[in-house]
């Protein structure tokens, strides 16, 4: 017997009576897998299943979703209002009204004293995308602070200002079908089977179909490079040079589409004479990719008939992050391909609804991609919302990144917090810690009490989970899709969309401005401003019946996509690619082809910190784990914070397998198990950035200069014994998490 049991214990699969099954949407990555929620008799919910109806996943589910029935009753939840007055002080619960009317109280305080934008906000990409709406239509229209953004700086920001530089315009051109129809594909930085399994499924199933060739960009051996045909491990933040370089070859050897180029690009001259310079036998020393090898990924690529390209935050989360976008975009540009069946630049989504922030938020701009700087844009939505245009500001304010060192300078005296937990996700943590103490007021606004940030809260406001509430998300492929409510929120905690409208009441007063009672209603707002000439993000066509009998669709989807008959293939179907008549949405209709010149600002390895500190996701985790922590299922495949070392390093420093050490930073220090493994290399090593008090200690947060995302991936460490009593005392406090 394995382990010396005699009593073998057989694997009993409980039986689960389901009476009802209710639909609604995945709230965990952007693949937007349509979920089926079985309730008993009773009306407690029991299980949950792939919709095999849907066309984004066809019935199947990762881990997270298939355990995700089990968020309602998960440990931790917040169940009424809290309140103190300062941060030693014990929480006292209160009223709703009480909550509220203080947080309104002290809101409109440190605006008077300080002026609007002392205080900010920093939302999310896992709210519903009315919920979005209803959020920004109050701070950027009642509460008045430009100080507004989402956590979505920290995973999308760079895949947008890449979008928006090269086409005009926010939102992916292509699709998850694109996979049936390409000769050839590059992943750069993204780790589908990890991070969105179900996106990597519909991959999977495509290339046994018709083998196409897949090229994996890299530093770490993951599990997506491990089923490419071609692997190239780039030194890190060096996209660009490779991208480069690639470039060079195909204009070198003439295998670009001339035609194409003439016809719906500007600046071909420019980035022709910027690429002339990065020959790939220079280029092969700074991005560590030997110069045959980038001549065959080059020609590959430029001579396949289709060719794709997808990213995650290997790409975004870089000081070059928002050049690798736009760089990445100039490669399928200059090969002609964008906006036709398996051609297409496609940005894989970080959070389930960053979409949703994106569109409809108000945290860059204005409902439906407009942007402050437009004067028409700001008369379009004041006129719709009934306030004066000279209530919005004229540019975008901080981003969240910004906003924390505002706080250091006192610039920021009060925050609200809508579902993020920057005490674990943001770069250098002793840094925000320090941020969080010196605020006048915080509100945070969590499903879960226990959530690290609000250690430094003043009030919580309980928010209800994913299906206890009603509205919708946008994934990856721009397809919308519904959550409907499954069960009531649990205790008093209440939806984020009447958190929202409960609070805009304390704002509004004798104004023009009026909220929708319901999410629907909201949709419908959303609708009429989402029409226009030339405008991509159209989804006047949709309603809430038609998404779940679709089980999502993809925008754009106009009044007249609506009025096809049943009869045709193609009824509730949108568009699956924009850009498809090579008209972009810049100002003559042609993209932007943008040079990208390297400047190598990373922190390196050097004598002092000689390993390259990666970070990444595993596929039983959620961001901060906020969620995931507290499913058994879950959590018990990844427990602990540990590291990935080279067992050749580890030798190296007389490190063993599932020792402590600690690894130091010029900014901290974290304690982590050791997992000795091949998947990195002698000078690296990779550390699931999901713990609290862990990574993120050690980050170096630097930022892009367009996007302002972080760049968590580029830091240099070096690793340092540790009392091994001591930090298994550590290791078990977080296992109790």
């Amino acid at each position: 017997m394995l382990f010396g049991r005699n009593d073998r214990k057989p694997i009993v699969i409980p039986q689960k009576k389901v009476k009802q099954w209710k639909y609604t949407t995945c709230n965990y990555c952007s693949t937007g897998c349509a979920i089926q929620i079985g309730l008993d008799a009773a009306g407690r919910v029991v299980t949950s299943r792939g919709h095999a109806g849907a066309d984004v996943n066809r019935g199947k589910l990762c881990i997270k979703g298939i355990l995700e029935h089990e968020l309602f009753d998960s440990p931790g939840r917040g169940a009424e209002p809290l309140w103190r007055d300062k941060l030693h002080q014990p929480w006292q619960p209160v009223d709703w009204d009480t909550a509220l009317d203080h947080t309104a109280a002290r809101i409109k305080a440190i605006q008077a004293e300080h002026g609007r934008d002392s205080f900010a906000v920093v939302s999310t990409g896992q709210l519903l995308t009315e919920e979005f709406y209803t959020l920004g239509k109050l701070v950027r229209g009642c509460i008045g602070t430009n100080n507004y953004d989402g956590n979505t700086t920290l995973c999308m920001a760079s895949a947008v200002s890449g979008y928006k530089r090269s086409f005009g315009a926010d939102g992916p051109p292509g699709c998850y079908d694109d996979f049936e129809h390409t000769d050839c594909l590059i992943a750069f930085g993204s780790n589908l089977p990890e991070q969105h399994p179900i996106i990597y499924w519909r991959l999977k199933e495509a290339r046994e179909r018709r083998r196409f060739p897949m090229i994996v960009v890299d530093p770490r051996v993951t599990m997506l490079a491990q089923f490419a045909d071609i692997h190239l491990p780039i030194t890190p933040g060096t996209d660009c040079v490779l991208i480069n370089a690639m470039l060079h070859v195909i204009f070198a050897e003439g295998l670009e589409d001339r035609a194409y180029l003439q016809a719906h690009t500007n600046n071909l001259p420019q980035l022709q004479a910027l690429v002339a310079e990065y020959d790939p036998q220079s280029a092969q020393h700074i991005c560590g990719i030997d110069e045959d090898m980038i001549r065959t990924v080059a020609r590959l690529y430029a001579g396949a008939g289709t060719a794709m390209s997808i990213w995650t935050m290997g790409i975004n989360q870089s000081t070059h992050g928002s050049d690798g976008v736009a760089n990445i975009n100039n490669l399928n540009l200059v090969t002609g391909n964008i906006g036709k069946p398996g051609g297409t630049s496609l940005s894989i989504t970080g959070q389930c609804n960053a979409m949703g922030t994106r569109e409809w938020s108000s945290c860059s701009g204005l409902p439906g991609y407009r942007q402050l700087e437009n004067p028409e844009h700001r008369r379009q939505v004041a006129d719709y919302w009934g306030v004066d245009p000279d209530f919005f500001p004229e540019r975008r304010g901080l981003t969240q990144t910004d906003i924390f060192p505002a706080i250091e300078t006192g610039a920021i005296k009060g925050l609200w917090l809508v579902a993020t937990n920057p005490l674990t996700s943001m770069p250098n943590q002793p840094r925000i810690r320090k941020a969080m103490e010196k605020l006048d007021f915080l509100v945070v606004q969590d499903v879960y009490e226990d959530v690290e940030t609000n250690q430094y809260s003043h009030v919580y406001l309980p928010a209800a989970v994913w299906a206890e509430k009603e509205g919708c998300h946008t994934n990856t492929e721009r397809r919308v899709n519904l959550v409907r409510n499954v069960v009531q929120p649990y205790g008093n905690a209440k939806p984020d969309f009447w958190i929202f409208r409960k609070l805009a009441e304390r704002f509004t007063g004798n104004s023009g401005i009026s909220f929708a009672e319901t999410p629907e209603q909201t949709f419908e707002e959303m609708k009429q401003l989402s029409t226009g000439a030339g405008r991509t993000l159209d989804i006047s066509g949709m309603t809430y019946a038609n998404i779940e009998a679709a089980r999502g669709i993809q925008w754009p989807f106009t009044q007249a996509h609506a009025q096809r008959p049943a009869t045709d293939p193609d009824y509730l179907k949108g568009e699956p690619r924009l850009y498809t008549d090579g008209r972009f949405q810049t100002p003559d209709g042609k993209a932007n082809l943008i040079p990208v010149r390297f400047v190598n600002n990373n922190e390196c390895p050097d004598d002092d910190y000689p390993f390259w500190l990666n970070s990444g996701r595993v596929v039983e985790h959620f961001h901060t784990r906020t969620r995931t922590g507290k499913i058994g299922n879950c959590n018990k495949f990844s427990p602990t914070p540990y590291m990935e070392m080279n067992p050749d390093a580890a030798a190296e420093q007389g490190v063993q397998h599932q020792q402590y050490v600690r690894l130091t930073s010029r900014r901290g220090d974290a304690v982590v198990m050791v997992q000795l493994t091949h998947r990195v290399p002698r000078n690296m090593v990779f550390i699931p950035f999901h713990f609290y008090d862990c990574v993120n200690r050690l980050t170096l947060g630097l930022l892009d200069p367009y996007s302002r995302q972080p760049a968590f991936k580029q830091s240099a460490v070096r690793i340092e014994a540790v009392d091994q009593q001591e930090a298994a005392r550590i290791n078990a406090e977080r296992r109790a998490y």
